[in-house]
């Protein structure tokens, strides 16, 4: 009996045990479970909100940083629009669209942002839409009365820029190996540079001649490709071919007036130091020459030339040699030839008084016949 009573205490022992071990555990291990999922949960919901087309965004520079913004009152339309999204949260999704917001600005997820310049510019009915500087708002609450919010955390890269990114050193060394490239390849990259070039110029050109004819004849401000200058565009709206409405006050007459001088004075002072056919017919040449010379370029070409310098400096120095050859010959010998000279001119001389002396008896005999 006695040993029944310490096995049956033992088994008690150890089964009160494992209910505490079993009691601490579900509890101990699904509390930071269920915190690490709503972390995890918010930070998917913002980057599924961030990458979503349809919120509409712009980048600015926030404290000397450029950041991804969006507006409050966008984002509300964009919940509205969007409520699939809030499955992302789990447990949490029927939260509305101001305390999911709130939760973001909890998280650091999200900081609440407002404008630099808070004054209406001269000619401007109202401040800029979407202004490109920011500063940090003192009060972190969600608004959507203009208020702007910045993403805090650095957006995914996927998986083609990253294979991009590769591509810039093959790019890079593909450049710096121009001059060894085939002749057909080398004009054909030429010219298509060209023509993008040109195509872009004339694009500029176009669109500022439109802008100041509308602007002197009708006083309208009208700039088609908008945002082909524009650093925070996104690609569909950098080529967004009709432009926004007119929002600015309509200039007056004596500004009208003024450009339209302005305009025509550099017109004719343009026209008046235009060069002439001949220097333009020089400046073609010259370009021209400088760019068949890049174009004609080969490894053969460098190869002989290397070859050429080398047999200039082989000739040059044997030239130096027989020179110095020639300075370094015995005292002896200059003694001898300055010897043989001597006797050469003073043999010379001798024969030069023998034959003055003959004349001169000649000449006594004939005057005694």
């Amino acid at each position: 009996m006695k040993k029944s009573g310490g096995v049956e205490k033992k088994r008690v022992r150890r089964s009160s045990a494992a209910t505490q071990n079993g009691g601490r555990d579900p509890t101990s291990d699904t509390a930071p479970r269920k915190q690490a999922a709503k972390k995890d949960a918010f930070q998917l919901f913002a980057e599924k909100v961030r990458d979503h087309k349809d919120l509409v965004s712009r980048w600015a520079v926030l404290q000397e940083t450029r950041v991804e913004y969006f507006r409050g009152k966008d984002f509300v339309s964009f919940m509205k629009n969007q409520p699939e999204l809030k499955d992302i949260l789990e447990s949490q999704r029927n939260l509305g669209t101001q305390d999911i917001a709130d939760t973001l600005l909890s998280k650091n997820l999200l900081v609440r942002c407002d404008r630099v310049v808070k004054t209406v510019r001269p000619g401007k009915k109202k401040l800029s839409t979407w202004p490109a500087h920011l500063e940090i708002f003192h009060e972190q609450v969600f608004s959507d009365n203009d208020a702007f919010f910045a993403w805090t955390f650095v957006k995914r890269r996927p998986l083609w820029q990253t294979l991009l990114s590769f591509c810039w050193p093959v790019l890079t060394l593909a450049i710096c190996l121009f001059p060894v490239y085939p002749h057909g390849c080398k004009l054909l990259i030429l010219y298509s540079c060209a023509g993008v070039l040109l195509l872009i110029l004339s694009l500029l050109t176009i669109r500022a001649t439109i802008f100041g004819a509308l602007y002197i004849i009708l006083g309208k401000r009208v700039w088609f490709f908008p945002n082909i200058l524009a650093e925070e565009a996104t690609l569909a709206d950098l080529f967004r071919f009709w432009p926004k409405k007119d929002e600015e006050e309509r200039p007056t007459w004596t500004k009208r007036l003024f450009y339209a001088i302005a305009a025509v004075l550099v017109i004719l002072l343009l026209r008046h130091h235009a060069p002439d056919e001949a220097a333009r017919a020089r400046y073609q040449k010259r370009v021209s020459n400088i760019i068949d010379d890049v174009l004609e370029w080969s490894p053969s070409l460098a190869l002989s030339g290397m070859m050429e310098k080398q047999q200039n400096v082989v000739n040059a120095t044997g030239s130096n040699d027989s020179s110095s050859q020639t300075s370094k010959t015995s005292p002896e010998q200059a003694s001898s030839s300055d010897d043989g000279g001597a006797k050469t001119f003073s043999e010379q001389s001798n024969a030069e008084e023998v034959v003055t002396g003959d004349t001169e008896d000649a000449g006594e005999d004939k005057q005694n016949d």
